[in-house]
């Protein structure tokens, strides 16, 4: 099939297909004249998908736009990608249908016409090594979820018998709650006995916890108790395997060979069973674990959805954007009629804005910026100003290979002080004074 003529054409991408993604079907829209049937619809098996890359290739296609619906476009994405064919995934925001005109071939149709005519954006996706640490990744996070509902679980069966052992733990599954409760579990109902499987690093004392093991011991609530801790270990144990795979996927990646400076941060209890800090290092090149309010965890996160590669952002500005963390530009008549952020699901956004949170009681350069800001500000508004600052930190790292310093709190409290008093002195001088600082002995 003869490609089109190219002279005095107004299109972008003259050689464009659009592909509406579909859960049974695709319908597959390339620009009339290069087809007898310009629209034409495949089924989702993987013969389906290969005869559709056969005929846009006998079409003369070179970039294909494809809507991101759920997980439908993946299959049809990567085997159109291996195929040789630039696909553009796009967002469904980006394409606004005309009202009463809804229809899968005139979404294909109109999905062909905004990617000729270049008004479409492509989504960025990761290289396939980050692909694949990305899902275990998240497998794991899905896990750990799971792993949650069923402490809350536990929590309800035990309040149910009026075990008020979330009085005076704070947290019901370390190691002092994990004894009592598989103690529970195993048979064991006298109080004394349970409470004296308490760790020396709990507050309460144990007469205090004896009270709280006081209560009603009924079947139910201690059968589902026991369901509940069966499930719990067994997603512990999927969370172990997840931890194996991520490390066996991070060897190959290491190609860094950075010296870590100190001990690192303390482990929680929900980070990797393997040492992750030293991992993911040796695969970006810099140690983020070092910027305050990081910890490995969060960490893994942003490596396994973006990777250390972010050379597609074209600087600093475009990846916080990317990210949701920018105020809006929502600007008419030259007046800001809004500038909150976009609401967004990013998971790197979302593991900032909760690394934004650990900063409000840590003494550092970051945490007296973050306390200054909660002055200043509600603390939600605060929360995004500190995840867009470590947004622009982890970017300047792996771009730049930059390391991060604490300057500490000290340091940051002089420099503010310091602008205070110079902002003062240009008040005071458009108002024709002059202000000479004076040391206040106490």
């Amino acid at each position: 099939m003869a490609m089109r003529k190219h002279e005095d054409s107004p299109e972008v991408f003259p050689n464009a297909a659009g592909i509406d993604i579909g859960g049974s079907s695709h319908w597959v829209a390339v620009p009339k004249g290069v087809a007898d049937e310009p629209v034409r619809e495949f089924g989702t098996m993987t013969d389906d998908l290969h005869a559709m890359a056969d005929w846009l290739q006998e079409c003369g296609v070179d970039t294909i736009a494809l809507e991101s619906t759920g997980v439908y476009w993946i299959p049809v994405y990567e085997v159109l990608e291996q195929r040789g064919l630039t696909v553009w995934l796009v967002d469904a925001r980006q394409m606004k249908y005309v009202p009463g005109r809804k229809s899968d071939v005139q979404d294909c149709q109109w999905l062909q016409k905004l990617m000729s005519l270049g008004l479409l954006r492509a989504a960025w996706r990761p290289s396939d090594e980050v692909c694949v640490v990305r899902a275990v990744a998240r497998q794991r996070e899905v896990l750990l979820t799971e792993q949650a509902g069923w402490v809350q679980r536990m929590q309800k069966a035990l309040v149910q018998m009026n075990l008020q052992l979330t009085e005076v733990l704070t947290d019901v599954m370390g190691m002092t709650g994990q004894a009592i409760i598989r103690a529970i579990v195993a048979g064991e109902r006298d109080p004394k006995a349970l409470a004296s499987h308490r760790h020396i690093p709990v507050r309460r004392s144990e007469e205090d916890i004896v009270r709280a093991l006081t209560g009603n011991w009924r079947e139910e609530h201690l059968f589902v108790l026991q369901q509940a801790l069966a499930m719990f270990d067994s997603l512990a144990q999927r969370i172990l395997e997840c931890d194996a795979k991520i490390e066996a996927l991070l060897v190959p990646l290491g190609r860094h060979d950075i010296p870590l400076d100190g001990p690192g941060k303390r482990r929680s209890k929900n980070a990797p069973q393997f040492d992750a800090r030293a991992a993911l290092a040796r695969w970006a090149g810099v140690d983020l674990t070092r910027i305050n309010g990081l910890s490995v965890t969060t960490v893994m996160t942003i490596l396994s959805e973006i990777g250390p590669d972010l050379s597609r952002f074209a600087n600093v500005k475009h990846f916080c954007s990317w990210l949701g963390l920018c105020p809006g530009t929502k600007i008419s008549g030259g007046k800001v009629l809004s500038a909150r952020t976009r609401r967004s699901t990013n998971r790197v956004r979302q593991a900032l804005k909760i690394a934004a949170m650990s900063l409000s009681r840590i003494a550092s350069a970051l945490g007296a910026f973050y306390r200054r800001l909660c002055a200043r500000m509600d603390k939600p508004r605060a929360n995004t100003a500190v995840a867009h600052k470590l947004a622009r930190m982890v970017c300047f790292m792996l771009t730049r290979g930059e390391a991060f310093v604490d300057q500490g709190q000290q340091r940051y409290e002089e420099q503010q002080q310091q602008r205070s008093i110079a902002a003062l002195r240009r008040r005071a001088s458009a108002l024709g004074f002059e202000i000479t600082p004076t040391v206040l002995t106490p």
